[in-house]
């Protein structure tokens, strides 16, 4: 995958597991090869102290600290060689479901920035098929995304990435 390396990269990805930010963590690691950070909700970033250590960061409380984290990632994004991992539905939700609904502090934390980034869409699904151990697929999709961008017209096409994606993972056999 080509991405912009004069630029920071923003991963949105589907939330189905506590797991799910390993796997990206992982693909960093690999793909991307930038400081990894994650936004995690503030339950999870008191009770698993060493989520710290692998760049999670999150707010403590609701209202003013939520908007100083969201733009504290704004500026997260403005160093070419961070990468920020978001979860836009905010928390878990089954694998299986359709679509993906994105809380409105995405934006927010884009406008927040200097919006030079890359955007990157990741859906992750896991099957088992004939293994006792499951598979995890993630497909990742570089979007251009324009000058201005809505939340709309990020939850849309992330969604009509999350489908094509299914639809892949779907016509899976082994």
């Amino acid at each position: 995958m080509e991405v912009k390396s004069d630029a920071s990269i923003l991963v949105l990805a589907n939330h189905f597991s506590w797991w799910d930010g390993f796997f990206l963590f992982y693909i960093n690691k690999k793909v991307f090869k930038k400081q990894f950070h994650v936004l995690v909700n503030a339950e999870n970033y008191t009770k698993v102290s060493f989520l710290k250590y692998l760049g999670a960061f999150a707010a403590e409380n609701k209202g003013k600290d939520v908007l100083a984290t969201l733009d504290y990632a704004g500026k997260l994004l403005d160093d070419a060689a961070n990468l920020v991992l978001v979860f836009p539905q905010g928390k878990l939700y089954s694998n299986h479901i359709k679509s993906i609904s994105f809380e409105k502090g995405v934006i927010q934390m884009i406008n927040a920035s200097k919006k030079k980034l890359n955007i990157i869409f990741a859906a992750t699904f896991i099957d088992y098929f004939a293994k006792r151990k499951p598979s995890a697929y993630t497909y990742l999709q570089h979007w251009e995304n324009e000058e201005y961008v809505s939340l709309q017209l990020l939850k849309s096409a992330y969604n009509k990435h999350y489908d094509q994606s299914a639809v892949k993972q779907n016509q899976l056999i082994e």
